[in-house]
């Protein structure tokens, strides 16, 4: 599913219980200096991560100040975050000129405790090449480092290394839970684009053999992922990113199927079994 941009005026894009995928959670805030916003998600824990600017957040007593500090874009600086748990008040409060804050989510039951992720606790991994069209690096927020701190939620961003390029390549798929093969794992993405007037292509492919479909991408959109092999690419020229919001049914820990008929190039790609190895 595809969500063109536009202006949600900080409702939620994907909602709780969503139709689509239930498993996920997703909202863009945008305040100006000194403006607040609050929310309270029954039965998702969340991450709040500003894309640009700064926010002082309080999560029922545990407080964080200066989270963020990007500037023009997601391309100015390293994302932080907060990890809100399941069904607690959470505030956060413009401290720059103005902000732009992804509150990201996934369905979980229990209550754990809040913590903070600083630009230098992050899980970095970088993967690809120039010459297989495939470079890219990835910082999860919310990723193997806090496994034991988390329910279901991941949380990374993604950056195309480079102008152009494939991500999610070799096609991959996580909608079935049968292990140790795969995993159900509802996905949500927010693309960017640098220049911002860039643009990239999202396949969905629900059958070996057979056509699947093509959403173009702007800056701003929003992709929901429910099944189906789901490559990206952007278009020569342009850098693209994209927000990542995985939420399992059964686990947290993600394992992908790759589409048989392309699975022998994670031999090819450097470096993919380590990212790979991340997503837990």
């Amino acid at each position: 599913m595809h969500y063109p941009p536009f202006e949600n005026q900080n409702k939620a894009i994907v909602e709780a219980e969503n139709d689509f995928v239930p498993l996920n959670y997703f909202n863009i805030v945008k305040l100006k200096k000194g403006e607040a916003f609050s929310y309270k998600v029954g039965g998702y824990e969340t991450c709040v991560v500003p894309a640009t600017g700064s926010i002082d957040i309080d999560v029922e007593g545990f407080k964080a100040a200066g989270i963020g500090g990007r500037g023009v874009d997601v391309w100015d600086g390293e994302p932080e975050g907060v990890y809100v748990p399941t069904g607690t008040n959470a505030e956060f409060v413009c401290t720059s000129g103005s902000a732009e804050v992804f509150v990201a989510g996934a369905k979980y039951d229990k209550q754990l405790e809040a913590f903070a992720v600083r630009s230098d606790e992050l899980d970095v991994v970088q993967y690809g090449s120039d010459d297989t069209k495939t470079h890219r690096k990835i910082k999860h927020i919310l990723g193997q480092k806090y496994h034991d701190k988390v329910g279901r939620l991941l949380v990374s961003e993604l950056f195309t290394v480079g102008a152009g390029g494939w991500s999610g390549f070799p096609p991959h798929k996580h909608d079935t839970d049968r292990m140790p093969e795969e995993t159900r794992h509802d996905e949500t993405y927010n693309f960017r684009f640098r220049p911002n007037h860039g643009s990239g292509i999202q396949l969905i492919q629900h059958e070996e053999g057979k056509p699947g479909e093509a959403h173009q991408l702007f800056d701003g959109s929003t992709i929901c992922l429910r099944t189906g092999y789901h490559p990206c690419v952007a278009m020569p020229g342009y850098e693209m990113y994209y927000f990542t919001i995985l939420g399992g049914l059964s686990q947290r820990s993600l394992v992908q199927y790759f589409q048989p008929t392309h699975a022998y190039q994670v031999e090819t790609i450097p470096g993919i079994k380590d990212m790979v190895a991340k997503f837990k």
